[in-house]
This record gives structure tokens, sequence and C-alpha cells, in this order.
């Protein structure tokens, strides 16, 4: 264990808001461009940055600006190595789940050895919901504050048992998901559990593994009675643009979904995309998506916008 975690920099958002759910924000010295929630994060100084904007970009004009940097630099993302020596971290986060995401292991490490205070880097690599609560404990283990942790999680694993209870015995809702649209590709790791809890069948995508891509001639043939599109690392306006960019190819798809009117946008960003502490919120969002009659208190406000027809 580290003797004084008492000076973190967090590389990730999903980790940064680990340490503000467990009362550490008066911890941390420096964040990824990335953090945004709790949304005071952003007053600490800003220590990684994408090798080009990808700010407003459709998820196309995305896929392509992550491979050219990959071809030419090797990663997605640079460390500002002269600010993180400055911030003197005692703790720095990062991940090891993927390195488009967010910046990988190795590249923390490598800006790790360069600062004088030596920090220990703790990556965080979840890759289903198990994994999720189990991050949150590493992190409370590092910092000595295991209790709060512990408690975190029993408030998510609560949260989550009141969700299934609700949704047993309930004829599960074959989804159709797409974690990207250009190309389309359905979803991994965590979300396919995710959405089961919920009380739906995701009819493409495997639990605990990456998510994977599939053409839209693929798609066609699911028959999904509800459509999730939910990119990763976009918010809801994001999602919401990028749905109607690709709105043909999701009503040839999914035609009898989007007639019904269940087909949305959802915030991936805030439920979906980080494997930290929301995760619970997501589940209740999906429940309330999935299964109406059995959530009517589940507020789409902020969170999801139906997709035209």
């Amino acid at each position: 264990m580290i003797e004084r975690a008492r000076r973190i920099v967090s590389l990730l958002p999903s980790a940064t808001e680990i340490v503000c759910a467990l009362g550490l924000e008066d911890r941390l010295v420096g964040v990824s461009h990335s953090c945004d929630y709790p949304p005071h994060v952003r007053t600490n100084p800003v220590l990684t940055r994408p090798r080009f904007p990808l700010d407003g970009l459709s998820s196309g004009e995305i896929d392509a600006a992550v491979r050219q940097a990959l071809r030419e630099f090797g990663s997605v993302y640079e460390v500002d190595g002269a600010g993180l020596a400055a911030a003197r971290p005692d703790l720095l986060l990062t991940q090891g789940v993927c390195e488009v995401c967010a910046v990988p292991t190795r590249d923390a490490q490598a800006a790790a050895a360069g600062i004088a205070t030596c920090p220990s880097v703790l990556a965080l690599d979840a890759h289903d919901i198990a994994g999720v609560l189990h991050t949150i404990r590493a992190v409370g283990h590092v910092t000595q504050v295991s209790e709060r942790a512990d408690a975190c999680v029993r408030d998510i694993e609560r949260r989550i048992a009141c969700v299934r209870a609700r949704v047993e015995g309930r004829t599960p809702v074959s989804v159709l998901a797409l974690e990207w649209l250009d190309p389309p590709f359905v979803p991994g790791h965590w979300v396919p559990e995710m959405v089961a809890l919920a009380g739906g069948r995701l009819l493409r995508g495997t639990a605990g593994r990456r998510s994977f891509a599939l053409s839209w001639e693929e798609i066609a043939g699911l028959d999904p009675d509800v459509v999730l599109v939910m990119p990763c690392g976009f918010d809801l306006a994001a999602a919401g643009a990028d749905a109607d960019r690709h709105a043909a190819s999701l009503r040839a798809a999914a035609p009898r979904a989007i007639g019904a009117g269940r087909a949305y946008a959802v915030d991936a960003t805030a439920h979906f995309s980080r494997p930290g502490p929301r995760i619970a919120d997501g589940v209740e969002l999906l429940a309330g998506l999935l299964h109406p009659e059995a959530f009517p208190g589940v507020s789409l406000e902020g969170r999801a916008r139906p997709l035209g027809g």
C-alpha cells in the first residue's frame, strides 16, 4: 500500500469519478482533458490532450483522426510531462482497457518514470460490473479509505438489486445497442450485463469482451424491440447529433423499433462509457427505457432522447 496517497493525478474520467465518490476530491492535483464530472474537477490542472482536436466531430471523423494518430504517433493522447512533474503526484491513476478511450497504462508509466517524486501507477482495468466494483475498492484501498469504498459498492449493489427485483418475471426486451455508428460497433465489457440486469436481451455484443464492428447489412436482420445509440464518450447532444446523421441507416436496420418510438440516443458519457459509480444510474435508466410501465418514475430529461421515425 502507498504510505501517503495524498496527491492524486487521474488520467481517466471514471477514476476521477471514483476519487470524488470516495470524498477525496481535495487530493486531486491533476486530471485528464476528458474529466468533467463532478463539474468542479475542471478547476484542476489538465494534464492530457488528444493528438488531434476531436470536439464536435462525427463518429466517422473521430474514427479517422484516431487511426491517423495511431499511425503517426502510436498513441491517441499526449501527457503533459512538465505539468505532471509540477503536480508532484504520489499516485497516478490510469487504465489498460482501451488505448483509444484514455491514456493507456504504458504511456502513464513512461510519464511517471520522469517524475522525481516517483508516483505509484494504479491501472484500473474493469471489463465487467464485478471489475468496476473491484476498481472502486482498489482506489479505496490504496488511498486508505476502504470503508468508504465498501459503502459505495454496497449502494451500487443495492440499487442494481432493486432494478433486478422489479424486472424479474417480465419478458426480456430485445435490444440493439450501438456503441459507435461509423463504423457501427456493438458493445462489450460491462454494457451487455447492464442491459441484462435492466430486463433486456442484447441481440449482439458480449459481456466481458471488447466491443466489435458489424456492417449495417449484418445489423439489418436483427429486428430489435428497442434501439439504443450510445457512442462511446458522447454526451446526449453528441449522441443525438450522430444518430441524426445516420438516421437512414438506423431506420433501415430497425424499422419496427423506430416506427414504434422505441429508439433512443442516450448520454453514454454519464451512464455507459465510464466504468465508475454512475454505472447504477445507467442500469436504472435502461430499466426505464426497456420497461417504462414498471419504472414510471425514471426521468429521461437530459439523459435520453427519442429518435424520430
